[in-house]
């Protein structure tokens, strides 16, 4: 099994494209969930 240099170099920035898009999804949801919470909450 050999380590190929040069596919890792030419697929980075598509890893990259899919990692941003993953945190990008997990902070929506998580901004989801804060707002919610605030708007649905019952008032003390």
């Amino acid at each position: 099994m050999e380590f190929d240099v040069k596919a890792l170099l030419e697929t980075l920035p598509l890893m990259g494209k899919g990692m941003l898009a993953i945190f990008a999804v997990a902070a929506i949801i998580i901004l989801t969930v804060v707002v919610l919470n605030k708007v649905t909450s019952k008032k003390k």
